[in-house]
């Protein structure tokens, strides 16, 4: 019998696996069944351990807030945009799809040639605001791994009285929280079951309550064993922070040595994700002959259908549009090693390679 070759995943950005924690936590949620909502004793037992893990789940991220327990990021941005009470919205262009598909009325904020919101741009924006507005910008972003200046921006967003949205989708537990008034949470990006999530709140003033759970904020019965198995993944030690950095500075120097970029590469970026440009190769190209070879990595924008589509980050930035077709993702986990980085980057100078031949 032929063995496959493993496949070296290297598309964390999109999900990562989930923790043997989460798969144990969730293992002994599907033992207690009940609906928390139920006013048995099942159901109190149930609501119970809901609480409890809501208690952890704040401490792990050390939230004073609250936490609303959502299907995943997307309901968590859906939730945030559509009950937040400011009718003025503000977001940067360079936020996740479904962030951009639920603030379809939002004004937009400019970044700069890295994808950053600039602190002085967005306070004249603010300046002329009628009103408190909510101004969404992610902490990290999916396709390039900058970091936005939280700080500096939410000093803006309160100085003008208006409320911060930060999607922390790709920093949740790899960065410190910022001193958002919402925050998203996506369980399945850091070893958690898919299809949980958060909206962190810090004032539940700020929304309007229109369901029945989650004290009156959400319809629906709580997943209470992915809730309990993404806090257990939440609560994993993530002890590989120097070693992502590491790996993710070996790969840009080899990217670069070997004729290609690396996008954004003089802002501040995660350790975990970057996107790299190979002069003259389609991403969809470079994408088939990675998979072909055992590598899972990704490209512009396939988060909802599975298709490849000209990134919107990149074209916000400013990036060539023949340079944003070239351009491909790489994200690091807990599970990424040397040896799969070196392997990545010999592919890569083989694609490369032939592409100059032909």
């Amino acid at each position: 019998m032929v063995t496959e070759p493993k496949r070296i995943y290297l598309d964390y950005a999109a999900t990562a696996p989930m923790l043997d924690a989460a798969k144990k936590a969730c293992a002994e949620g599907f033992e207690n069944w009940a609906n928390p909502s139920s006013p048995h004793g099942d159901g109190r037992a149930a609501q119970a351990m809901l609480e409890n893990a809501r208690r952890r789940f704040k401490a792990a991220l050390d939230w004073k807030g609250d936490v609303i327990f959502t299907s995943g990021a997307s309901e968590a941005v859906q939730m945030a945009l559509t009950k937040s009470k400011p009718a003025l919205q503000y977001i940067s262009p360079v936020e996740h799809d479904v962030v951009l598909r639920f603030a379809q009325n939002a004004q937009s904020i400019p970044v700069d040639m890295n994808g950053m919101v600039v602190p002085m741009n967005l306070n004249h924006l603010l300046k002329g605001t009628d009103g408190p507005a909510l101004v969404a910008i992610q902490s990290v972003n999916n396709e390039t791994g900058v970091i936005q200046d939280l700080d500096g921006l939410t000093k803006v967003v309160r100085d003008r009285g208006s409320y911060l949205l930060a999607d922390c989708s790709q920093s949740i537990g790899k960065m410190p929280l910022p001193d958002a008034d919402l925050i998203i949470v996506a369980g399945h990006k850091f070893g958690g079951p898919p299809g949980v999530g958060a909206l962190l709140v810090k004032d539940l003033r700020l929304l309007e309550a229109d369901g029945g759970q989650e004290q009156g904020y959400r319809s629906g019965t709580q997943n209470l064993p992915f809730i309990m198995g993404m806090t257990a993944a939440l609560e994993a030690p993530a002890n590989w922070a120097g070693r992502a950095s590491e790996l993710r500075q070996h790969l840009d120097d080899a990217i670069r040595k070997e004729g290609g970029s690396v996008i954004a590469e003089h802002a501040p970026r995660i350790a975990t994700i970057a996107s790299y440009h190979m002069p003259g190769v389609a991403a969809n190209t470079q994408l088939i002959k990675f998979d072909m070879a055992g590598f899972s990595v990704s490209a512009g924008s396939a988060c909802s259908s599975g298709t490849l589509k000209t990134s919107h980050v990149l074209e916000a930035m400013g990036t060539e549009p023949q340079v944003a077709r070239e351009v491909i993702r790489v994200s690091i986990g807990r599970d990424t090693t040397r040896s799969h980085i070196y392997a990545f980057i010999e592919q890569w100078k083989s694609i490369f390679a032939e592409s100059r031949r032909s």
